[in-house]
C-alpha cells in the first residue's frame, strides 16, 4: 500500500542514517523533512485550501496551481511613489491618470499622492489585494504556513528585482508587530516573509531593528483616518541600531491605505536612514480620492 510503502521508507531512512558520520546523517533528516510534505501529498491528497479543488502534485503548498495563477498581478505603469495601477476607467479616469507629460520628465504619481505624498521613497507589491488572494494572506497571517511564505518570497524577490535600480537596499527590515500581538500570535507574518527575502535578494536582515510602541485598536475594520491616527508615532528604532545613511527595504504582507508604512518610513528616516522603501504581496485598491492619508 502507498502509506505502507512511505513508512518504510521513512524507517529504512532513520536505520540507515545510523551508521552514516553526522554530518551526512544531518543532512539526510534534513532532506527528509522538506520532502516530507510532498510525498504526503502524493499519497495521501487533500483539497487546496483556496477552492477544495484535489491537489494531485507532489507539493508542500496547499493551494493548487489554479488558485495560484488566479493572483491579479501588478503590473506597469503604476504610481511612481505608493505603486496604485493606474488605469483610466469611465469611473476614475481623473483620479488615475499620469501626471507625467513625457518619459524622463514628473514622475507618473496618482492623484492621492500628489496631493499628499509619503515618507517613503516608493512602495511596490506583488499582486492586488482581491478574491483567492485575501484567503491566502489570512493563511500566512494565522497559520504561519511556510511553504506559502516560501512562494511568497520568491514572488517578492521577483517583484524586487524589476525595481532594483529604483528600490536599492542595505537592509531588509519586517513591519513589526507590537508584543502583545506577537505573543499572542506566535510569530510575525511579515518577518516571514523579509526572512526568505533577505536571502533570496543577499541583502542583510534586521528582524528587530523597528519596534511598534503601541498596538493596533481591537476593531476590526478601520477607516483611513482611524488607520492614520493608529500608526502615528506607533513605530520607532530600537536603542542602539545602526541607521544611519542606511537604505532601507520595509516588508509587509498586505498594503492598505500606506498609512502604517508611512509610520515606519517615517521613524527610519528620523533615525538617520537615507532612504526607505515598501514591498509588500498584496495591495488593496482604493479610490485615491477617498483616502485620507
Amino acid at each position: 500500500m502507498p502509506v505502507g510503502y512511505a513508512l518504510a521508507v521513512a524507517k529504512l531512512l532513520a536505520n540507515a542514517s545510523a551508521a552514516l558520520p553526522q554530518r551526512v546523517a544531518a543532512w539526510l533528516h534534513a532532506w527528509f523533512e522538506e520532502t516530507g510534505g510532498a510525498l504526503a501529498s502524493v499519497f495521501l491528497p487533500a483539497g487546496c485550501r483556496l477552492c477544495e479543488r484535489l491537489l494531485t502534485g507532489a507539493s508542500r503548498l496547499p493551494i493548487c496551481a489554479e488558485c495560484l495563477e488566479s493572483f491579479s498581478v501588478i503590473t506597469d505603469p503604476v504610481c511612481d511613489l505608493c505603486g496604485l495601477p493606474l488605469e483610466r476607467t469611465v469611473e476614475n479616469a481623473a483620479e488615475t491618470e499620469p501626471s507625467a507629460p513625457a518619459p524622463g520628465k514628473t514622475p507618473a504619481l496618482c492623484i492621492g499622492c500628489r496631493a499628499d505624498p509619503f515618507h517613503f521613497g516608493r512602495a511596490r507589491s506583488f499582486a492586488r489585494y482581491e478574491d483567492s488572494l485575501v484567503r491566502a494572506i489570512v493563511l500566512l497571517k494565522f497559520e504561519e504556513m511556510d511553504p506559502l511564505a516560501d512562494w511568497f518570497a520568491d514572488r517578492l524577490a521577483e517583484t524586487a528585482r524589476r525595481y532594483t535600480n529604483e528600490m536599492k537596499a542595505d537592509l531588509i527590515v519586517p513591519v513589526p508587530l507590537h508584543k502583545i500581538r506577537r505573543r499572542e500570535r506566535g510569530f510575525n507574518q511579515a518577518e516571514l516573509l523579509s526572512k526568505r527575502l533577505a536571502k533570496r535578494l543577499r541583502i542583510r536582515h534586521e528582524g528587530v531593528l523597528l519596534v511598534r510602541k503601541r498596538p493596533r485598536p481591537d476593531k476590526h475594520l478601520l477607516t483611513s483616518n482611524e488607520r492614520r491616527e493608529a500608526v502615528r508615532g506607533a513605530f520607532a528604532t530600537l536603542a542602539g541600531s545602526q541607521v544611519d545613511n542606511r537604505r532601507v527595504l520595509l516588508v509587509d504582507d498586505v498594503m492598505t491605505t500606506g498609512a502604517t508604512l508611512d509610520a515606519c518610513a517615517r521613524a527610519l528616516r528620523e533615525a538617520g536612514a537615507s532612504s526607505v522603501h515598501g514591498l509588500t504581496v498584496a495591495r488593496a485598491i482604493l479610490n485615491p480620492r477617498k483616502v485620507s492619508r
